[in-house]
């Protein structure tokens, strides 16, 4: 028997048992007479004591213990003299009185400590070290343990968890594809599964009402932190449903998990329509956990004579509660900020409403302080506050003080700790017009149904008609993430087809892509509808974090690589020639 308890499970009860506890060496620290090692597995940490009166041999051997060396203690609990009340075990210690050494470790090249002093690059490398930190090893606990809060709950709603295959083919919506060459098939390729969204609708058809599947997904993108190319959702589909019953099955779900893990009761679910979302808020997932809504300021701030605001398709601002008194440097900072070519912005106005009544802006040449009060009227600014203001294309500009907002709450402290705040925004449109392309696109996906009032302006409209098609689509947003969507789906040959039709799609390239599942439409396709959310992302937001990357495993760096195993790699010469395939680089070709 390797242990009798773990290292987190003795407590001051225990005292007087002989026990054995197998682990990491935490630390060790000498002092003379007594040696003390700190014992770890993922359980916790328990003191142990080796004493050179009752057996210097074995103190002898404890000193020459190194960090993460992986031993076996036997002992007898007792009471601490010296209490640790920062760790569950800290009232007891383990006074030794055998010790194995069951494994050396060499020195680790950082510390294995929930603060560790080694980058982000080095503990990518040796990612199974990192591994044992406590925070990583408590995220990955709370993945696990989301994953079955989600089991059970879907298993008593009647939902059926159905694989679907990791081998598809490859269609030209969404994202790049990752492509497998068939080496049975010459010159033919399998596609990894950006989502499992025609399977999900074929199982409708065959009669399984409430699927879902927890499932990796494959997307061949540039990363970021909330990103990465193989990622895990929960993917669930319904028949004969309508949109609000997906929505109060889905909030039923998420007040599940967040009631089991965290202990919280969510509030309100409410629901915002997309439009409404980007002229509040700047952005279709609207943080809702704080205020500084956007303000528009076209009548009162246009005709003035400043030309920047006069040439401007939307004059907008928000109202920063409390910071009059941010300083010169503090607003260039800003400004700078959204100056970036990630927001795209061309300058920034502030007005200050000081505490003492008078009014402080930027663009004081071409306001008076009445003008300025006016704006701070329709905002709601009161003493004290700070007003931003930008201008310019109404969809873009929106888009930048949205983010601005968000930059200012982060930056200033101005996000409520420990808060959560879903939102159900709504009635997202159906296309997108690309008019660089020349085509629609899908606002969601192609499958995605108009709302059962649009369809006949759909199938009969012009082109401007298409452009102000609503879908029955649906996003999850918690504190201001996407933490899932869906829509109603198309179960209508010809509706599916006309959509194809719209986005570019000849029926002879729609048939080759799709022509398998319009086919099933023909067999009698029940209404149906579903969700998906993002697994990775769901752990981060519950655990308010900004990266997935915490949350999985053995995670790929920002440029897709796996620099624990060094993946991708090349292949040997004779695995291309069992896939008939040739490697030339981009200096060849050229």
């Amino acid at each position: 028997m390797f242990r009798t308890h773990n290292c987190g499970e003795l407590r001051l009860q225990d005292a007087g048992k002989e026990v054995t506890l197998s682990g990491w060496v935490q630390a060790g620290r000498d002092f003379g007479g007594l040696t003390f090692v700190d014992l770890r597995d993922r359980y916790g940490i328990t003191q142990v004591v080796f004493d050179s009166d009752d057996d210097a041999p074995l103190a002898e051997r404890a000193r020459k213990l190194g960090r993460e060396w992986v031993i076996q203690v036997t002992g007898a609990v007792r009471e601490r003299t010296n209490k640790n009340p920062n760790r569950p075990t800290g009232d007891v210690e383990i006074l030794a009185r055998e010790l194995t050494v069951l494994n050396k470790s060499k020195v680790p090249p950082f510390t294995i400590e929930d603060e560790s002093d080694g980058g982000d690059d080095l503990r990518m490398r040796y990612r199974y070290l990192d591994l044992r930190r406590g925070p990583l090893q408590k995220n990955i606990i709370f993945r696990s343990k989301l994953a079955l809060a989600v089991r059970a709950y879907l298993g008593d709603q009647d939902f059926v968890e159905v694989e679907t295959p990791n081998l598809i083919k490859s269609t030209p919506e969404g994202a790049r594809d990752f492509v497998v060459p068939s080496r049975l098939n010459e010159g033919q390729f399998y596609a990894l599964p950006q989502s499992p969204q025609t399977f999900k609708q074929l199982l409708m058809v065959a009669g399984y009402d409430r699927y879902f599947q927890i499932v990796k997904c494959f997307r061949d993108e540039d990363l970021r932190a909330d990103r990465q190319p193989e990622f895990t959702q929960i993917d669930c589909e319904m028949a004969f449903v309508t949109q609000e019953d997906v929505l109060n099955t889905f909030e039923g779900l998420t007040r599940h998990v967040f009631r089991e893990l965290k202990g919280t009761e969510l509030g309100e679910f409410p629901r915002m329509q997309y439009d409404e979302a980007l002229r509040r808020y700047g952005s279709d997932k609207p943080d809702l956990r704080f205020g500084m809504e956007l303000t528009e300021l076209n009548e009162l701030a246009q005709g003035k004579g400043f030309k920047v605001f006069d040439e401007a398709e939307l004059v907008v601002g928000i109202r920063v509660p409390g910071k009059a008194d941010l300083s010169r440097k503090q607003l260039d900072a800003l400004t700078d900020w959204v100056k970036r070519p990630q927001i795209g912005a061309k300058g920034l106005i502030y007005v200050k409403f000081n505490e003492d009544g008078s009014v402080k802006s930027s663009v004081d040449k071409f306001f008076d302080a009445d003008a300025l009060q006016a704006w701070g009227a329709a905002a709601g600014a009161e003493k004290g506050d700070l007003m931003l203001v930008l201008s310019g294309d109404d969809e873009k500009t929106r888009k930048q003080l949205g983010s601005l907002r968000l930059h200012v709450a982060a930056e200033y402290d101005m996000i409520p700790a420990g808060s959560f705040k879903p939102l159900w925004v709504v009635d997202f449109p159906l296309l997108e017009w690309d008019e660089e392309a020349g085509r629609f696109h899908a606002m969601h996906h192609p499958f995605t149904s108009p709302k059962r009032e649009e369809v006949d302006r759909m199938l009969n409209g012009d082109h401007e008609t298409m452009k102000s098609l609503k879908a029955d689509a649906y996003d999850l947003v918690i504190n201001g993430a996407e933490i899932g969507g869906g829509s109603v789906r198309i179960y209508d040959r010809g509706l599916q087809e006309k959509n194809f039709q719209l986005l570019g799609f000849t029926p002879e390239e729609a048939e080759e892509q799709f022509g398998f599942l319009m086919g099933a439409f023909e067999y009698g396709a029940p209404p149906h509808a579903g969700i998906a959310f993002g697994f990775d992302r769901l752990c981060a937001v519950m655990n308010g974090q900004s990266s997935i990357r915490d949350f999985i495993a053995f995670p790929k760096n920002n440029q897709g690589r796996d620099v624990m195993i060094d993946a991708p790699a090349r292949i040997d010469a004779q695995q291309l020639s069992d896939l008939n395939l040739r490697v030339t680089t981009a200096e060849k070709r050229e």
